[in-house]
């Protein structure tokens, strides 16, 4: 399908699974295509709920997909009835509309197979098949639902991936930065002040970074991949915020040990509780890829603490739940550092969580995230 100013929402939702299929990422490909569009406010609206319910409920929908169809898919078949049957169950359009608008945008050869199975689908309706286990019902892979079961308990962890399968609030800061809040409570938690230095280790795209800068402080923000540290360095001009940028690992900075007052260390991680903002992570994270992000992420810290200065503090986030990447990481650091003493965790909505605190998606209405500020040893 070849996508034009003046192409349809659903025309460009199509084009974007396609995209995505294919390695890009929602959030990037998405505001491309509509950029290039005449879509009105409305109709991108649309056409991004198309994609991003699409992505977050591909598993579910694929279930029901396969039991109208019954038999092996062209992905391009695939593609267009995953859009009818997502506007059918959980949009619930008009099957007349819904039908007819996918049927369009099936392939000549496909479209009176797809106009038969919508039409199997919505005789089904009220009653759908049951859901052959929860993970499909919830529609995340089957490592996800059992591992924050087993990290948070089956009550929190059905919760926080329910309220993931939601939209995502959008929250902007006084600036005009768009930012969840999670994140602007953990930048808040580093307690930046006027004329302080502090260091931002990974601080691709600079949303944490500017919000510290706000406070007053001389904030140096860092990422290893340049195009993130561009992000940085772009957001900063545009907020006029005081940062200076450098493309430097976190865990090699190049700076004098002990010479910043406040390091944040807002590592890369497994991303598990921003699932609902970033709804092709889901498909794209692998069980094993925890390990070894909790890995680099002891790496990241340890590294951090040569950087603050005596009696700084340090501030370790992570916008995820599992527990090797928030209690392990601290039970490590706590062995390796035990005369850096924590600070107590952010209180409101935030769970004590170790010494640390976690935020879980349902608790208020955000992305999950983790937190631990630790104060640096007087020598």
């Amino acid at each position: 399908m070849t996508v034009t100013a003046t192409s349809s929402a659903r025309e460009i939702a199509v084009e974007a699974l396609l995209r995505i299929d294919d390695g890009a990422y929602a959030n990037l490909i998405l505001p491309t295509l509509l950029a290039d569009s005449d879509l009105a406010e409305r109709d991108r609206a649309f056409a991004t709920e198309l994609v991003y319910g699409v992505t977050r409920q591909r598993r579910a929908v694929d279930f029901l997909v396969d039991h109208v169809t019954r038999r092996d898919l062209d992905v391009s078949v695939r593609r267009v009835l995953r859009l009818g049957v997502y506007q059918l169950v959980w949009l619930q359009t008009p099957a007349h509309a819904a039908v007819s608008a996918t049927v369009d945008l099936a392939p000549k050869r496909a479209k009176g197979f797809v106009n038969a199975a919508l039409r199997s689908l919505t005789r089904l309706m009220p009653n759908l098949p049951a859901w052959p286990d929860e993970a499909t019902a919830l529609s995340y892979p089957d490592w996800v639902l059992r591992r924050l079961t087993a990290d948070l308990g089956p009550a929190d962890a059905r919760a926080a991936l329910e309220r993931m399968n939601d939209r995502p609030q959008v929250t902007l800061r006084a600036d005009g930065y768009t930012q969840d809040l999670a994140s602007q409570w953990v930048a808040a938690s580093v307690e930046a002040e006027s004329g302080e230095t502090v260091l931002d280790v990974c601080a691709g795209p600079g949303g944490k970074a500017t919000a510290m800068a706000a406070a007053g402080a001389a904030v140096i923000g860092a990422d290893r991949n340049p195009t993130r540290a561009a992000l940085v360095a772009g957001n900063a001009r545009r907020l006029r915020a005081s940062v200076a940028t450098v493309v430097a690992d976190g865990r090699a900075m190049p700076v004098r040990p002990g010479s910043a007052d406040r390091v944040l260390v807002d590592a890369p991680c497994s991303g598990l509780g921003v699932l609902r903002r970033r709804p092709d992570a889901r498909w794209r994270i692998e069980e094993r890829d925890v390990a070894a992000l909790a890995r680099l992420q002891q790496q990241l810290v340890g590294a951090a603490t040569d950087l603050v200065r005596p009696g700084g503090r340090l501030t370790y986030s992570v916008c995820t739940m599992t527990a090797a990447e928030t209690l392990d990481v601290d039970r490590r650091l706590e062995a390796e550092h035990p005369d850096w003493r924590a600070t107590p965790p952010p209180e409101g909505p935030w769970r004590p969580h170790g010494r640390g605190a976690l935020l879980l998606p349902q608790d208020a209405d955000t992305d999950g995230m983790y937190v631990l500020n630790l104060t640096a040893p007087r020598r």
